[in-house]
Parts: C-alpha cells; structure tokens; sequence
C-alpha cells in the first residue's frame, strides 16, 4: 500500500472519529411548547384598570320625611318588598286622629251644604211664583223684590256651602300627607338589604346638607349592571351599545355577554392612581347569572373592534420587536420578523411574516430556548 493510500485511510478514519465525537456530543433537541397559526377571530378591546363592582339599577337609601317613634317594621332584612309595601310606621295616632276629625268635618260640611242648596231651591221656586203673580198685579212690587233677592241671597248660600266642601277636602287631605309622612314605602320591587333601626326607637331624617345613615336599604333584584373604571387612553374608543365581555370572581371560569350603557362625562384624577373614565356595562338579556348580588367585584372587557375570520397567534408568542421564534423544516428555532394588525390579551393579529399552520414557540422566555436550537415539540402535560 502506497504512502498515499495510507494518508486517506488515516485521514477517514479521523474524520469518522470527529464525526462520530460531533454526532454523540451534538446538543439534544430542546422540548418547547409549540403552536400553530390558525384562523379565528381577534379583537382589540379595552379593559377596566381597576376591579368594577355590580350594582343595582336601583337602589334606594330610605328614611321617614319626620321624625318619630318607630311603630311598626313589616319587612326585616333579607325579605323582598313589593313597591308599595309599607316598609317603616312612625307612632301617629294624633295624625289619625286628625284625619278622622277632617273627614267628620267634610262630612258635615256636605250635609250643611245640601240643606242650605235645598232651602236656595225653595227660595227659586218661590220668586219664580211672586214673580207670575206681581206680573197680574196680584202681589206688590215690593214683595217680588224681597223675594228675589231672598232667593238670590240662597243660592249664595248653597254655593258658599259647596265650596266649604272644597276646603273640608282639602284639610282631609292635608292631615292624610301629615299621616303619610310617619310612613314609609316601598318606591319599587327590591329586597331590604340593611335595616337600621329597631321598634320603638326613635328615628329621625337627615338635616339638609347632612349626610346620616339611612333606616333602610332597598336593592332592586330585577336590573343589575356593572361599573368599572378605564383608563383615560382607552376612553375615546369607547362608546354606548358596544359589546362586552363581563367576568365576576363568584363565578370562576364564567363569561358573560353585556353592552356599554353609559360613558362617563369626565375624568376621575385620584391621588396616586392613574386617571381613569368610568363606564357601565348592562348585562345581555338571558345573561345575568342566577343569585347576583349587588356588590360583587368584577372585570369587563370591552370589544372595540373585531375581525373575523384572520390569521392568529397566541399574544404571548410574540417577542419584542415584533418577531417570533419558528421551529423551520430542519428541527431548528428560526427567529423570524412578523406584522402584526388587532390585538388583544389572547390573540395577535399577524398580516405578514406566518403562514396558516406554521408553528410558533410559546415558551420563548426560557433561557435555554433561542434561535439557532434544534427543537422538538414538548408532550402534553395531562
């Protein structure tokens, strides 16, 4: 064997050698968790900065107009009242007292007022009589005169009765609004939330300009909605009627559709916490869960535009910059530049850069993981 031959043999043989040290050295593929780009729908929304909070569309701070001992209290709390229902009774038993003397008063004022209008009838009947026989000559002129003006003078009287009448009613219905006001109702259908008062204490209204604890809380049970706080940057995309997606921590796992029904007209700038514009979100007919209480803390997210259907990736597979990491043909992560259109917490638009089923990496943070790594796709996790 020639010198040559022998320097190929042994340069082969050392290339095999190093291909073979290359080959059992070689990094093992990285496990990443993969993604594919698909079709589907994105969303660019708004969101609230702060918890929100369930409230009732109605709902009333309740206390008597006057003053007074506590009587009566036919709903405690936690019961439902209808609108109407007498909710709180103030000691009125000189009220009722009054109103039964107004009413006896109206009573007889009617009765005098038929009397005297009977005696002005027979006062007509009477002139109208002197008057046909003064007009024979049967009776003096003086005579028809008194009686005409007696009869005249009746009919003044039984209007003046009548309108008696009017003034009897009215302090009727006077002393029934002074009895009214020891009574408190129900404005609308609700449940009596908090009661702060008991039989026979005293409760008193609040002074003008002064704010005191109410003796009732009435909450409507038939309307809730949710108000939540955006911020200021958000808010002139915001407008009434667009849809929203509500989420309330007593229901995990749970959305539910409403609309924006109300944007606030100004800026709230509290210390230390970024300006933000509040916004009410309506639930969806059919939407409300069962047993919502006002109250309950909540998050809305608003959709202020959506487009359906586009290619979309995960948003937590975008890198700064605008570039994802693909796992290529070969087995190796790609970095890869993309254009991106609507966005939200879930998805990402993406007009340019992917292809329909290409996938993407979802773990890019992980130190170990970078462009230029074989890869493989890492098993579900059960």
């Amino acid at each position: 064997m020639g010198k040559a031959a022998r320097i190929v043999i042994t340069l082969a043989v050392i290339a095999a050698f190093v291909a073979a040290i290359v080959y059992w050295q070689r990094p093992e593929p990285v496990a990443v968790e993969l993604v594919a780009v698909e079709q589907g729908q994105v969303a660019a929304t708004a969101a609230n900065t702060r918890v929100g909070t369930v409230e009732a569309c109605r709902r009333a701070r309740l206390s008597p107009a006057v003053g007074g001992q506590v009587a009566r209290l036919p709903h405690r709390e936690g019961e439902h009242a209808r609108a109407g229902d007498l909710l709180v009774e103030l000691w009125n038993e000189d009220l009722q007292a009054r109103l039964e003397l107004a009413e006896q008063e109206r009573n007889a004022a009617r009765a005098r007022a038929e009397a005297t209008c009977h005696k002005a009838d027979v006062a007509d009947r009477e002139a109208s009589r002197l008057v046909r026989l003064g007009e024979s000559g049967a009776v003096s002129e003086e005579q028809v005169d008194q009686a005409v003006t007696a009869a005249r003078a009746r009919r003044a009287d039984c209007r003046a009765s009548r309108a008696s009448i009017q003034v009897s009613a009215a302090r009727v219905a006077l002393a029934r609004a002074n009895l009214e006001q020891t009574r408190l109702r129900a404005p609308f259908d609700g449940v009596v939330a908090d009661l702060s008062t008991e039989r026979y204490e005293y409760a008193t209204p609040s002074p003008p300009g002064i704010q005191t604890q109410p003796v009732i809380d009435l909450i409507g049970s038939s309307c809730f909605f949710v108000s939540a706080p955006i911020d200021e940057v958000d808010a002139p995309a915001v407008e009434t009627g667009m849809p929203a997606v509500i989420t309330l921590d007593a229901f995990p796992g749970a959305e539910f559709a409403g609309r924006v029904r109300r944007v606030a007209d100004y800026v709230v700038d509290i210390e230390k916490q970024a300006r933000t514009v509040e916004v009410e979100v309506a639930f969806a007919s059919g939407e409300r869960p069962d047993r919502l209480l006002a109250g309950y803390s909540a998050d809305v997210e608003i959709v202020l535009e959506a487009r359906d259907p586009v290619p979309r990736i995960p948003t937590e597979a975008l890198m700064e910059g605008g570039r994802v990491l693909v796992l290529a043909a070969d087995g190796r992560l790609a970095e890869r530049e993309v254009e991106t259109g609507l966005a939200n917490w879930e998805y990402t638009e993406i007009t340019a850069g992917l292809a329909p089923g290409e996938r993407v990496v979802l773990d890019h943070r992980r130190e170990a993981v970078h462009a230029g790594l074989p890869a493989r796709a890492a098993e579900a996790v059960p």
